[in-house]
């Protein structure tokens, strides 16, 4: 089957390019604790030995994030900081290496949190992942549309990419997931 691809802008996470007709880069997220760095990196090395090129860090709390920069130096592949609740854990990643960071708009706070990012990433060239779920969707569109839908979710991505548009940054990538509904093709249209 083949897929006819939409031209999109190109993106470099690390050393991998995304989009713009580059080849579909495999990406995973590692189950360990990421303050285990040795467990961590241990974790990334098989994956990448089966073709990961892109893996995704749960920063879950201050001593993950300090975690991370020393996963990223021993890491061969592109880490993402995966950001949980708190944006002072995205600006402590953002300080070490790292080659991108993904956020939830349903839980990373109001726009000033955002803007903060931002910043720092666009200051150090770090792309953003929007990364809606439809769990954490926010509260306005919850209690506008009732509860999680393709609709919901689509207007929360769009939101945050007008966000960090109008902050002149365009290194985004966007992902939609859900597993209480099937979605075919509504967030991609």
């Amino acid at each position: 089957m083949k897929i006819t691809r939409k031209k999109t802008r190109r993106i470099n996470v690390g050393s991998v390019p995304i989009g713009d007709g580059a080849p579909v880069a495999i990406q995973s997220m590692t189950t360990t604790d990421t303050r285990d760095v040795d467990a961590t990196v241990a974790q990334i090395e098989s994956l990448a030995t089966v073709g990961c090129e892109i893996i995704r860090l749960a920063v879950v709390d201050m001593e993950a994030a300090e975690a991370v920069g020393k996963v990223r130096l021993r890491s061969p592949i592109p880490i993402i900081a995966d950001i949980h609740f708190d944006y002072h854990l995205a600006l402590k990643v953002l300080d070490g290496a790292i080659d991108g960071v993904r956020i939830n708009p349903g839980n990373i706070g109001n726009q000033n949190k955002v803007r903060a990012i931002v910043e720092r990433c666009r200051d150090r060239g770090i792309p953003i992942r929007i990364g809606v779920n439809a769990g954490s969707l926010e509260n306005d569109l919850l209690d506008r549309y009732g509860h999680p839908t393709p609709e919901a979710m689509v207007e929360s991505a769009l939101g945050h990419v007008h966000l960090l548009e109008k902050e002149n940054f365009h290194d985004i990538k966007i992902s939609l997931k859900a597993r209480m509904f099937l979605i075919p093709s509504m967030p991609i249209r």
